[in-house]
């Protein structure tokens, strides 16, 4: 089995992942469940530039899509709201959303560069608490902006130790040592593996325990076969995790990798039992 818990839905930018091409690409690499988040939610570019208000949608308009999905793909998909802390609130309705979806929920989904604000700034902090109020796991973009700072994180993890916090990417752009060593330390951190070298992935298995990384891709951020090359035509580093990845880690912590600690990380026992297989 293979769980990914960090995949998306939406087209926005240069972002060009509709539905159909998740699925696509989880039954031709044999990804059993994902879990995604809509990025139509994004209100800035890269550059921090706010993106027009008529490509923009809430998010709660993006959750209610992102169950749709889930609905229509029992046993496959579970999602998580993919917030706006920038321009928007926790409301009365996102909150009955998630209370009324709590079985396909499976967290939160927080991108400090796409929202273009700190993940320890207070408007962030009101959806931490909403996370901690239905026991929900907290997944965010890291990397080496001031936004995503993998600090900032740790600071958050150590002020709410009653959340599970998941650094997604553990550092993007960075050689991931700074994300591990928090990851390390704090009990209630994870971290996972969308665009980490499986080098950055053996050495968080050893340094952290196995129980601490799950595997995540972005996909289908380069289209069905993100999974396989990427777009330059070159052999994807997610083959080396299907592949060479066996051989440098024992089977076990292979399995908690791959599949296992996600399962449990987002209690899924019961969504993947509805698979109609």
């Amino acid at each position: 089995m293979i769980i990914d818990m960090h995949s998306h839905i939406g087209c926005i930018m240069n972002f060009k992942m509709p539905k159909e091409n998740l699925i696509e690409s989880m039954n031709k690499y044999g990804i059993d469940f994902s879990i995604c988040s809509n990025c139509e939610s994004a209100a800035f570019d890269h550059a921090g530039k706010t993106l027009p208000y008529t490509e923009q949608k809430s998010q709660e308009e993006t959750y209610a899509e992102s169950i749709s999905f889930a609905r229509n793909n029992p046993g496959k998909i579970a999602v998580m709201p993919w917030v706006k802390p920038h321009y928007e609130k926790v409301t009365p309705k996102l909150v009955a959303m998630i209370k009324e979806n709590l079985d396909i929920t499976a967290g939160i989904k927080i991108h400090p560069v796409h929202s273009f604000i700190n993940f320890n700034s207070p408007q962030v902090e009101e959806y931490i608490k909403l996370a901690e109020s239905f026991n929900l796991p907290v997944l965010t973009h890291t990397g080496n902006s001031l936004e995503s700072c993998c600090a900032s994180v740790y600071e958050m993890a150590q002020k709410y130790p009653k959340v599970n916090f998941v650094m997604g990417h553990m550092g993007l752009g960075t050689d991931n040592t700074e994300a591990i060593e928090m990851i390390k330390k704090q009990k209630n951190l994870y971290g996972d593996t969308a665009w980490v070298p499986m080098e950055s992935a053996v050495l968080a298995i050893k340094e952290c325990g196995a129980d601490k990384i799950m595997f995540g891709t972005d996909n289908p951020i380069d289209g069905v076969d993100t999974l396989g090359t990427n777009p330059k035509g070159e052999r994807s580093l997610y083959q080396q995790y299907f592949n060479e990845l066996k051989e440098l880690i024992t089977p076990e912590e292979y399995e908690k990798l791959m599949y296992k600690n996600a399962l449990k990380f987002f209690k899924l026992e019961k969504l993947i039992e509805k698979s109609p297989q």
